[in-house]
């Protein structure tokens, strides 16, 4: 065998020991956000309140854990299906694997500690240590509040017990390696002042995840430099397709809008029982919780708005709708 010939054998059976250690270092030492926390949350009613508005209006946490009726606009929850789980997010929707939203009523979460809870919500680690991936944004729920996510485990101990067996979730080849690497450390902050509206508008739009919807989405990753601009892609059963709105200051978004009438955007939509009408297949739809959202506070959405609109202007005029077929 010639000396060339042993190199680039040398080098191929280094690479191979390389990316095999990685490999195994990520499925054996990672996920590494630390223990659950000691923590045993005291419900007070002021507590399960505010759990109940940020997981209902902001963090909108009932929406992807309950199951949403898409024959109506903007798919309002299913009467009885609060916390039950069971949604899917997989390969149609641009995920690498097939992943099921938990049941978080009692009868879901009843063997987890508070402490255990906490870490998932804010770290993405589940009870037995497994990570999961980013569907729910934990890594936006790491940076609020810890009294904000304590409420939000109050809150959700309170609801009704469906019994709801869960799927497990499953990554496609490499996901089911990398992960691991995904889960961080929770890096909480103290809620701001209201009157501090640019801030505390900042604090709401991070735990509404705003820009997670409002940024495009290709292979697995958000589009840098498009943060809020808009055009991420959500198909439809039918093939359809509705994309997320530029919400930037740039006249391609929200450039023209007064605070006004974003807030009565929300607004109007907070009833649907006032736009009773289904939607049909091929019809537009949107994919955004609209009646949640639509029971934020108004002064909140002004927050929102106001932190919007200083914001890096990006032009970027989105086609909102697609149909299909």
């Amino acid at each position: 065998m010639s000396v060339l010939k042993k190199v680039l054998l040398g080098f191929a059976l280094l690479l191979i020991v390389v990316v095999f250690s990685a490999m195994l270092y990520m499925k054996m030492a990672l996920p590494d956000v630390g223990d659950a926390p000691a923590m045993k949350v005291v419900a007070t009613p002021e507590k399960i309140e505010r759990g109940r508005y940020l997981a209902n209006h902001v963090t909108i946490c009932i929406d992807c854990h309950s199951k949403r009726d898409w024959s109506k606009f903007s798919g309002p929850i299913v009467p009885g299906s609060i916390g039950m789980g069971g949604e899917l997010f997989d390969q149609k929707f641009g995920f690498p694997g097939s992943y099921y939203s938990k049941n978080i009523t009692p009868s879901g979460i009843s063997d987890y500690t508070d402490g255990e809870l906490y870490r998932a919500i804010t770290t993405g680690v589940n009870k037995k240590g497994e990570a999961m991936f980013p569907v729910m944004p934990f890594h936006n729920y790491g940076k609020l509040d810890p009294e904000d996510v304590k409420a939000i485990i109050a809150y959700v101990r309170t609801l009704a017990p469906i019994e709801n067996k869960i799927p497990e979730s499953s990554s496609d080849f490499p996901m089911n390696f990398i992960i691991n690497t995904i889960p961080q450390k929770a890096k909480p902050s103290k809620i701001p002042d209201p009157s501090n509206t640019l801030a505390y508008g900042n604090y709401l739009a991070t735990a509404a995840s705003c820009v997670d919807c409002h940024t495009q989405f290709e292979k697995g990753e958000f589009v840098a430099g498009m943060e809020f601009a808009g055009g991420r892609e959500f198909p439809f059963p039918d093939g359809s397709v509705v994309r997320s709105a530029n919400i930037t200051p740039h006249a391609s978004g929200m450039g023209q809008w007064s605070k006004e009438s974003f807030i009565a955007m929300f607004k109007a939509r907070e009833d649907i029982s006032k736009n009773p009408a289904g939607i049909k297949p091929g019809e537009y739809n949107s994919i955004m919780p609209w009646t949640m959202f639509a029971g934020m506070k108004n002064e909140d959405l002004a927050a929102i708005y106001d932190y919007l609109k200083t914001l890096k202007p990006i032009d970027n005029k989105v086609e909102k709708f697609t149909k299909g077929g």
